[in-house]
């Protein structure tokens, strides 16, 4: 059966997407959680959170070149402390756009490789040693799978973008990250949940879409497709290419070398809609620097990397065992994401002046 919502009046044409894209320029950024901050509900709970470390690594950020900042938000912040966290939302904004920086805000989340709910108060520590080891979702899955949580869900969808639906410090609305990510970690490996998950997961995301419209915000809607193509440089899920028909820009994850990129690229630019990679950068996957920020550059698609600062969320470890074969992956000491370290010191200064000279291109 057809679902009428893949073809939504009000989504923006082809020429506002690429007026949006002309006004907004190249983006180069990151997608952040500040170095003190084990999760997203950490970064946003209010007895966490802290603006002077985020003033503090923004501005390395701005001292980089980075032009634009993703984050995700949590729902069980706002059910605990409502307007609290839309309150710490726009003061990131301020603290953000005082450095140069766009955002991108994302409500929704379905990695919760914690394999734990999320809960409102004090985070655990990171479990020693193990990649983004707390990391819950948003909402958490069992809610998402629960159809009589729906109407919540709706309710705080509407209230943030209603909140920033005219703000210009707000570029992007990245509505959903990875929908129907099901992977958990559990004695030393990743393992798959539920897969009860991804059709609610598509349910929930054609929602987002919907409700986000009706609040009639100024900025483009997206969802990044995050299966990244075989061979055939076609997109397989359902979820994937819901979300390409959907969005008003077509963002991508793609932890992947070059030669691969450029094919992603190349199939994805058939959509002939402006391109954000917006999860990229892993050294021992031969996702480098060096090698794709003058390719994004090269073809105008916008470029966050994930991670900028060495800290609690430890995504400079590799991903555990179980995640494309990457059992050895760090042997040899490197960092597998993010930038600095908690000084500022960068983890490569020739990485630094690669993304300054993009960036200073304009």
């Amino acid at each position: 059966m057809k679902d009428d919502r893949l073809e939504q009046a009000d989504r923006w044409s082809v020429e506002r997407a690429w007026a949006w894209r002309r006004e907004i320029g190249w983006l180069c950024g990151f997608n952040y959680l500040p170095s003190v901050a084990v999760n997203f509900v950490e970064f946003w709970r209010g007895a966490d959170f802290a603006p002077e470390v985020i003033e503090r690594e923004l501005g390395w950020a701005r001292e980089i070149g980075f032009n634009v900042v993703r984050v995700n938000l949590p729902f069980v912040v706002w059910q605990a402390e409502g307007t609290g966290l839309l309150d710490r939302v726009d003061r990131f904004l301020a603290i953000a756009a005082s450095h140069g920086l766009g955002v991108i805000l994302c409500p929704f989340d379905d990695c919760e490789f914690s394999g734990e709910p999320a809960t409102p108060g004090p985070q655990p520590d990171p479990v020693p040693a193990v990649h983004n080891s707390r990391a819950v979702g948003s909402p958490g899955r069992a809610i998402v799978e629960d159809p009589s949580r729906r109407p919540e869900l709706e309710t705080y969808l509407r209230a943030i973008v209603m909140r920033f639906r005219a703000d210009s410090r707000v570029i992007l609305w990245d509505l959903y990250n990875e929908p129907g990510n099901r992977m958990i970690f559990r004695s030393g490996r990743y393992e798959s949940y539920s897969e009860r998950l991804e059709q609610a997961s598509l349910s929930l995301m054609r929602d987002c879409f919907a409700w986000a419209r009706e609040c009639a915000p100024s900025q483009p809607l997206t969802v990044a497709a995050w299966s990244v193509p075989g061979e055939g440089t076609s997109y397989a899920t359902e979820i994937d290419r819901t979300a390409l028909a959907l969005s008003d820009v077509v963002t991508f994850h793609a932890y992947v070398p070059r030669a691969r990129m450029e094919a992603t690229i190349t199939a994805l630019s058939a959509l002939n809609r402006p391109l954000i990679c917006t999860e990229w950068m892993a050294r021992s996957l031969d996702s480098t620097i060096a090698e794709q920020i003058p390719l994004f550059r090269e073809t105008g698609v916008g470029a966050l990397q994930w991670g900028f600062v060495r800290g609690r969320s430890q995504t400079w470890l590799p991903w555990p065992d179980g995640v494309s074969g990457t059992t050895k992956i760090g042997e040899d000491g490197a960092w597998f994401h993010d930038l600095v370290d908690q000084t500022g010191q960068p983890y490569s200064p020739a990485e630094i002046l690669e993304i300054n000279a993009a960036t200073r291109l304009g």
